[in-house]
């Protein structure tokens, strides 16, 4: 009778210990106030409405760290933040699980999640999150009269004088010079990946070519744009929110020409809390969750119907509104991986041309 009551309680104790390891998900993100954002709308609700615990860690970006993991089967996150073009490399290796649609929230009105993910929004393996951008801003300050509007007028240096903040990359700045050359966004990947259309590009970005001021972070255009270096810069949307809002700063936004990106949620393949993961990744792609973080980031939530949810103050500033996509961008991520190499040596030897 002992043995069998002390193999009862070894039992329960085994299942009760099981049970409380498995009701907790690693999260991984990229650090700062986008982490900040992500635990305060999604991870602490979640970790307090069903009594998962939600751990975090950080992580830089790429998928080294994450195939290290899987490949040595010592697998410590469950659910990644991870940029689409990262997702869709991590997929194809099989780092991840893939994403069934249907275990996502409808909308309010039961729209399937599948419907209501914005273009993009949702691939095999990622719940698309948001949608930022790199696009074109400017100091109101110095273009009183008129101020520019267009993609083009960033390549006007005659009617919108002034220095030009650019990233030091091909990507974006190959993508604009063909827009304001009078190609149609549907058509920029196409041209690029002609020879004439790639000359074509590096032509129109010799017109500014003498006026550019290349910047490497985050940081720098919105400090290139106070401090008068520049009067017209590419910069990322949610650290020029940031500036506007907190700092005060009189910068404006040309949404013409957006380039859009698109990040979310991500289960990695071998988490030992596949259902807890995923029950996560479901309550913080809900739209309203969505809807809580655009106020705090100003990246565009990636359902269409978190949109209306938005403070109406905030939804102007959002890659994803709807009056912010007439001449938008989406990033093509199966370009880049197949040209990025090319293009880089390509631009290495432009910039060093006089």
């Amino acid at each position: 009778m002992k043995s069998e009551t002390l193999l009862a309680v070894l039992i329960s104790t085994l299942c009760c210990g099981t049970a409380a390891s498995a009701a907790q998900v690693t999260f991984a993100s990229w650090g700062g106030a986008w982490q900040d954002a992500q635990e305060t709308t999604a991870a602490k609700p979640f970790a307090a409405q069903s009594g998962v615990q939600v751990k975090t860690d950080t992580y830089n970006g790429g998928i080294a760290q994450l195939r290290s993991q899987v490949q040595t089967n010592n697998v410590t996150w469950d659910v990644v933040d991870m940029q689409l073009a990262d997702a869709i490399r991590a997929c194809d290796e099989g780092l991840l699980e893939k994403v069934n649609p249907t275990m996502l929230a409808p909308a309010k009105d039961g729209t399937p999640a599948k419907s209501d993910y914005v273009a993009g929004g949702l691939s095999d393996c990622l719940a698309g999150s948001i949608a930022w951008s790199t696009l074109i801003t400017y100091n109101k300050d110095k273009f009183k009269g008129r101020e520019p509007s267009k993609i083009s007028d960033f390549f006007d240096l005659k009617n919108f004088p002034g220095k030009r903040g650019l990233r030091k990359s091909p990507e974006g700045a190959l993508e604009w010079a063909l827009l304001a050359d009078g190609v149609a966004p549907a058509d920029v990947y196409k041209t690029l990946e002609t020879p004439a259309g790639l000359n074509r590009a590096f032509k129109k970005l010799d017109t500014i070519k003498s006026s550019i001021v290349w910047w490497e972070t985050g940081a720098q255009p919105a400090q290139l744009l106070a401090d008068g270096e520049v009067t017209m810069s590419s910069a990322y949307n949610g650290r020029i929110y940031s500036a506007m809002i907190t700092d005060k700063k009189p910068f404006g936004f040309i949404w013409d020409g957006q380039v859009k990106n698109i990040e979310g949620y991500a289960i990695v393949k071998g988490s030992k809390n596949v259902k807890a993961a995923q029950d996560f990744v479901r309550y913080a792609t809900q739209p309203d969750v969505l809807a809580k973080l655009a106020p705090l980031t100003a990246y565009g939530p990636a359902r269409k119907s978190s949109i209306s949810l938005v403070d109406a103050k905030v939804a102007p500033y959002l890659p994803t509104a709807p009056a912010n996509q007439k001449g938008a961008l989406d990033v093509d991520t199966a370009f880049w991986a197949d040209h990025s190499d090319d293009l880089n040596q390509k631009f290495a030897v432009w910039l060093g041309q006089k």
